[in-house]
């Protein structure tokens, strides 16, 4: 009797040929690039080391592209924002100590926002792991250990053998739902010692589906089907698991309104009669949600900013499903399916009764207009009108990249992402700097259309020096910096709670003067001349800077109320 465990698929004569007779003068660096090239990878970012530069040797004998960054930490926002947008692991080539280390934030947000990053380190020489001192450079008792807290899986290479294998299995670890950041480390002395080993070929590149149980699907479509006022939530899941479109069928079928949280911008049409858009921050949106009966939570954890700082206190039965078993009742008791969104969507497509609901969407406008006449009665015209403008700007097909600054806070709860996977922001770890390198991943995995990258000034002097990455290769990145001369959120935090700031002023450069040194066009705009200004930039191929001078405020928090 034959299983299909033991089907082996047998090598064809030339494969044979080519396993017995490797081309001479590849290294240890060379499994790694091979490795990565037959799962399907295209592209690495990085930065080179000494310690790695038998990877970096290999890259040249490889046919994968190389897009180097200034900064480790931006390679890695860079690597993160590839992944969101392709949904492919985005290679990462560090070196040992420093290098790696300066990655950590940016790793931490890829954690956070569970975005597919496949970090490869180099190590010190097999002699010195174990945490003996040594004395190499760059050491560290134990690398692993400062990034076991940070990434879903560490795989430590000790020899040259172990690569390929090492390789494939955090390449699944990271397209495994929930997507992630992975660690691989290999020793210097490993990468650099000729190899015999014969030359990769391929890979098994398809992670594990993680379905839903269908008892607990079943509890779940006969809660909503026989609610009286079901609601949902979306969050970064929905857009993970490609999973607007079914989104969007549940909601109708069940006449159900849908807030998105700030990471689920776009999974649901902003202006559809049934949207709540993604005003999650206010009182009146979560007045509406616990009073919902049954409320469907997908792909979300229900954090902070998700439930309106923790004020959020449903009511009525909570139906959450979650690919992060740690995030699966965290913070609320619920139905918990531990399942990708996209399956567990489909299961309850199959399964819910369609339920007619009239009234739905007049309730829906009711509370937008609440929330329009709370934001109405506090002056903000200007903070308004600059998210206008930049919206009306950005090509509807065209994806966003926002730092940690005051007008990306307003664009989470007001900005209209056009779409799924088209708006990203730092709020997964809420790092500065995020912004402008993310964008240019962005660029790299689509050159075909603009992409938007909006920073403060603050912000901005994080990843100054990714002008120079972005001029190097072309890149079709528009740069907006709001220069308000400081940590303008931060101003206006301390200024409330202690009555002034402290530390949050900033003498700046002049960021026009500045990217034109780096031979990228810069210019100074006006709230009245941005969108223009904007425009233009964004349909000029290669990067450009627009600089706003404007001190923004933020809108009155409800959670203190």
């Amino acid at each position: 009797m034959t299983h299909d465990h033991d089907l082996v698929l047998r090598p064809t004569a030339a494969q044979t040929e080519a396993a017995l007779n490797p081309p001479p003068g590849r290294n240890g660096g060379d499994l790694v690039v091979e490795t990565l090239a037959g799962l399907g990878a295209t592209t690495v970012f990085g930065l080179p080391g000494q310690h790695a530069l038998g990877m970096f040797d290999a890259l040249r004998r490889s046919d994968l592209r190389y897009v180097g960054l200034r900064v480790e930490n931006n390679a890695g926002f860079a690597a993160d924002a590839y992944g969101r947008v392709t949904g492919e692991a985005a290679p990462l080539l560090l070196s040992t100590g420093p290098g790696a280390l300066t990655s950590l934030a940016a790793l931490q947000e890829a954690a956070a926002a569970s975005a597919p990053v496949l970090a490869i380190s180099s190590q010190v020489p097999t002699a010195g792991l174990g945490g003996g001192r040594h004395g190499y450079l760059h050491e560290l008792p134990d690398q692993a250990a400062s990034f076991r807290g940070v990434v879903k899986s560490v795989h430590t290479v000790r020899t040259q053998s172990q690569i390929p294998s090492a390789i494939e299995a955090a390449w699944k670890s990271a397209l495994s739902a929930p997507h992630g950041p992975v660690w691989v480390e290999i020793p210097q002395d490993v990468l650099l010692a000729k190899t015999s080993i014969p030359v990769v070929t391929g890979g098994d590149a398809f992670p594990e589906e993680l379905p839903p149980r269908p008892e607990l699907t079943a509890v779940a479509a006969d809660l909503l089907s026989r609610a009286a006022r079901p609601a949902i939530i979306a969050g970064g899941g929905v857009i993970r698991a490609d999973a607007a479109g079914k989104l969007r069928k549940l909601a109708e079928t069940l006449q159900a309104p849908v807030v998105t949280t700030p990471g689920g911008k776009g999974a649901f049409p902003w202006n559809h009669p049934l949207s709540l858009q993604s005003w999650i921050e206010d009182r009146h949106t979560t007045d509406f949600l616990e009073d919902a009966d049954v409320l469907l939570v997908v792909g979300s954890g229900l954090g902070e900013l998700s439930s309106n700082y923790h004020t959020f206190k449903p009511r009525g039965r909570v139906v959450q499903i979650e690919a992060d078993l740690g995030k699966l009742e965290s913070n609320h008791p619920a139905l918990g399916i531990h399942a990708d969104a996209r399956l567990a969507l489909q299961a309850l497509l199959e399964t819910v009764s369609e339920r007619p609901d009239p009234a739905a969407p007049e309730r829906v406008r009711a509370v937008l207009a609440k929330v329009a006449d709370r934001i109405a009665a506090q002056e903000l015209t200007l903070e308004q009108e600059v998210l206008a403008s930049v919206r009306r700007a950005l090509p509807a097909g065209s994806p966003s990249f926002w730092d940690m600054t005051i007008l990306a806070y307003w664009a989470w709860s007001a900005f209209d992402a056009k779409g799924p996977n088209q708006m990203h922001s730092a709020q997964g770890a809420g790092g500065l700097g995020y912004g402008f390198p993310a964008a240019l991943g962005a660029a790299v995995a689509d050159p075909t259309r603009p992409v938007l990258a909006v920073s403060g000034d603050g912000g901005a002097l994080y990843s100054i020096a990714e002008l120079a990455t972005a001029k190097q290769y072309g890149l079709n990145v528009t740069w907006l910096i709001v220069d308000d001369g400081g940590y303008g959120i931060l101003r206006e935090y301390m200024t409330d709670a202690f009555g002034q700031a402290t530390a949050t002023e900033l003498t700046r450069p002049d960021y026009v003067a500045l990217a034109e040194s780096f031979r990228v066009p810069g210019v100074r705009t006006t709230p009245e001349t941005l969108e223009a200004d904007l425009a233009k930039a964004l349909a000029t191929p290669g990067p450009s800077v627009v600089v706003l001078p404007a001190v923004l405020r933020m809108f009155a928090p409800t959670h203190l109320e």
